[in-house]
């Protein structure tokens, strides 16, 4: 059973799969604490706000609200909220809180392809198909550590980036992991105009690459 805060399609809007049609399956439970978290509503998993699996893609707004549910469960309701997309989304939260196995590979057996977004400060537990994009959150209040084995296993880095400090936190933790991935994207965090420009200054600078969050720009969920 997977822990869901919500589920929904729309357009990937960041990294590698932008403009990707994607069905998103939102987690519930995170205990990274970053400051500048847009999906605080999915740290606690608190039972006193346990609902229906149906509810999760009902909501109008951002919620407490979590619902139980299996890869089977999850399945039938891609099919019966008629979601015409191929792409899942594995989203938090923090997903690698959990064992992503079981769901990856159900939805491989469907016929979907799988991308799972992590702070890379859990063990990645995927099959090797699925994409792996690690957002290491780097000297966060929960106090975890971003796992070398989740940097290894990253297809794609994706680096929120508001200030200098975020880009040599960065740099430290390659050369401590010891990788060098060939994919890296700076996202400026809250689309904010002085993280834009030093993102857009590093990503010449250094050959990386540049995620701004279109879903946001254009305003969809």
């Amino acid at each position: 059973m997977y822990k869901i805060n919500e589920v929904f399609e729309t357009i990937q809007g960041e990294a590698s799969h932008t403009g990707v049609p994607s069905i998103f399956v939102r987690l519930q439970g995170c205990p990274v604490g970053c400051a500048w978290c847009d999906t605080k509503q999915t740290w606690e998993v608190d039972p006193v706000y346990l609902v229906s699996l149906d509810q999760t893609v009902e909501k109008k707004a951002d919620s407490d609200f979590w619902a139980n549910a299996t890869p089977e469960q999850l399945l039938a309701l891609f099919e019966a909220r008629g979601y015409t997309a191929k792409h899942v989304v594995i989203t938090g939260g923090e997903p690698c809180m959990y064992d992503l196995n079981p769901l990856c590979d159900k939805l491989h057996a469907e016929g979907y392809q799988t991308q799972v977004e992590t702070s890379g400060t859990f063990e990645i537990l995927v099959p090797a198909q699925t994409w792996v994009t690690v957002s290491p959150k780097i000297n966060m209040r929960g106090g975890y550590k971003v796992l070398a084995s989740a940097m290894q296993r990253a297809d794609e880095i994706k680096h929120p980036v508001a200030m200098e400090k975020h880009v040599e936190e960065l740099e430290a933790l390659f050369e401590e992991t010891g990788v060098q991935p060939k994919l890296v994207y700076l996202q400026p965090i809250s689309q904010k105009a002085k993280a834009t420009k030093l993102a857009i200054d590093t990503c010449k600078q250094k050959n990386w690459r540049l995620s701004v969050q279109v879903h946001k720009y254009i305003g969809i969920s």
